[in-house]
């Protein structure tokens, strides 16, 4: 069975076990590594992962080119990582800095507003948003959490609403620990949606009422590396109890045909 692991966290080896840790204090969670790229490797192995999409998040503006730096080492030494960016909305430069990076052959950008601490629909990120509409490259943001008012589905939609032709990927089911608003307001919608850091809280039933508004189409399979082991969000993924063929789009299908920009997007 091939696999593609749409969301999967490396960190310089100097910082990973500090960036790991950090993680693990916001969430309030244990984390399963550090976070270098070799576990990351020895993990998916475990279930026969074929291609990562590898990022990291830049905290501070300071940060983003380092940071783009370490991902195309990354993705230049590891055939099997996809490399995603990171983008900062207070970088003084974003345009010439994405030009950089696709240059050197990243595929996309990760956001995370919650630890970046902006809203994902601040005014702000247009014109950031224009430029990767245009340019096609594709935006894979954390979603949601019901202690922050940050990156929730009604913010997302907002985006959507604004820059409709985004191709924009929410992370944990289109909202972590905020499911119902997502089946509600994002669910249907031209986005993609990722399985990451939510099987392990959200019921079956409740997931599934998701994946079946939101389409299989819409869907790819990710970890949340170090966050979790992947043999058993495998285990969590399987146990929705989807048929060969749904389960052959989600975890790997869907994302070839996005990556290679295939889809119907």
């Amino acid at each position: 069975m091939q696999i593609i692991d749409f969301h999967a966290h490396v960190f310089p080896p100097k910082v990973a076990e500090k960036a790991t840790r950090a993680i693990g204090e916001f969430y309030d969670a244990p984390m399963a590594y550090s976070g270098s790229a070799a576990e990351l490797l020895a993990s998916g192995e475990k279930i026969g992962v074929a291609r990562y999409v590898v990022h990291s998040t830049a905290t501070r503006p300071g940060q983003v080119a380092a940071i783009n730096d370490f991902i195309i080492g990354e993705a230049k030494a590891e055939s099997r990582f996809i490399g995603f960016g990171t983008i900062h909305p207070d970088f003084p430069d974003a345009d010439a800095e994405l030009s950089r990076i696709e240059a050197a052959g990243l595929k996309g950008i990760k956001l995370h507003p919650d630890f970046q601490n902006f809203a994902i629909d601040d005014p702000k990120m247009d014109p950031i948003y224009e430029r990767l509409t245009a340019d096609r490259l594709p935006v894979l943001a954390h979603a949601g959490d019901i202690r922050y008012d940050f990156s929730g589905p009604r913010r997302i939609a907002r985006v959507l609403d604004r820059h409709p032709r985004l191709r924009l990927v929410a992370a944990h089911f289109g909202g972590y620990t905020e499911w119902d608003e997502s089946r509600e307001i994002l669910a249907g919608r031209d986005l993609m949606f990722d399985t990451s850091s939510t099987l392990w809280k959200l019921p079956v039933e409740a997931a599934l009422a998701i994946l079946r508004k939101h389409g299989v189409e819409r869907f790819f399979f990710g970890s949340d590396f170090p966050m979790w082991d992947h043999e058993g969000e495998l285990a969590r993924f399987l146990s929705l109890g989807l048929t060969d063929a749904e389960n052959e789009a989600i975890l790997w299908r869907n994302a070839e045909n996005f990556l290679l920009d295939g889809g119907s997007r």
